[in-house]
């Protein structure tokens, strides 16, 4: 009997755009009105759909990328209120989800390219550097300011800076939650290419298609090696590091990060 690859609905995963064209899907974080920032629907089918692009037949290559000016914000603030006045979404929806998201891109054996047309921001950033290839246009920034939210940069930050920059680099922009142009990004090692805005798809399609149409099984095998370590990091320390998140959720700080952003004043940090 013949083998029948199963066929996948994208539609499924609201908050996300998805098209296929030449073994190439394309996952757009959708919501450009909120500089896509991750809403809770968008943060749900990041959790999911990685399982779904690993089993599709049609797909070699995933290039991931935000709607209009945007990568992505990073946190929604109107989520962080929210998870702040019921501290049961965090528990019951964030943490695994978080995890889900970490661990599913790193297990996807297919490549992931990183499309960053804008700004990429504390999740923002931290969904592009799981991916394989980062090509960043010129004008984007790249940064994770969790602490400046009062929060723990436990859902992937404090993970993947280090091994793509170091420790000692890592530390300083994860304790100040500066933002660093493209240019400064590629220089440091963080991301793969920078180029002109005008010249983003077609670095990021070409490299895309020469992918697509190589060797699939070695190149996807060969992802599977190079990411065990990877893999190991996360599952020794996603555990602590979404757990002192989850604490740092219900700090004094991280209420007054979120009060402050919506009377537009400068936080009053107490370390609390």
């Amino acid at each position: 009997m013949a083998y029948t690859p199963r066929a996948v609905d994208y539609s499924q995963y609201p908050g996300l755009l998805c098209e296929k064209k030449d073994k190439v899907l394309t996952i757009t974080l959708n919501a450009p009105e909120a500089m896509n920032a991750f809403s809770a629907e968008m943060h749900r089918s990041m959790s999911r759909i990685w399982d779904d692009v690993a089993d599709d037949a049609e797909v070699n290559v995933v290039v991931l990328t935000g709607a209009g000016k945007a990568f992505s914000a990073g946190g929604n603030v109107i989520a962080m209120q929210q998870k702040i006045d019921h501290p049961e979404i965090w528990d019951q929806t964030t943490v695994p989800e978080a995890k889900r998201i970490v661990f599913r891109m790193l297990e996807c054996d297919k490549p992931i390219i990183a499309r960053v047309n804008g700004h990429a921001v504390g999740l923002g950033a931290t969904v592009a550097l799981l991916c394989d290839i980062i090509i960043a246009a010129d004008h984007a920034k790249i940064g994770d300011p969790h602490v400046n939210a009062g929060l723990v940069a436990g859902d992937g930050g404090a993970l993947m800076w280090p091994q793509l920059i170091g420790f000692a680099r890592a530390k300083e922009f994860l304790f100040t939650g500066d933002l660093m142009t493209a240019a400064e990004a590629h220089r440091i090692g963080l991301i793969n290419h920078v180029v002109p805005a005008d010249q983003l798809d077609e670095k990021v399609y070409g490299l895309a298609q020469r992918i697509a149409n190589g060797a699939m099984k070695s190149i996807r095998w060969t992802k599977q090696v190079v990411n065990i370590p990877l893999r190991q990091i996360a599952h020794s320390t996603m555990d602590l590091s979404i757990s002192l998140e989850t604490q740092s959720n219900l700090s004094r700080d991280h209420a007054e990060a979120v009060a402050s952003f919506a009377q537009k004043r400068k936080p009053n940090f107490t370390g609390g």
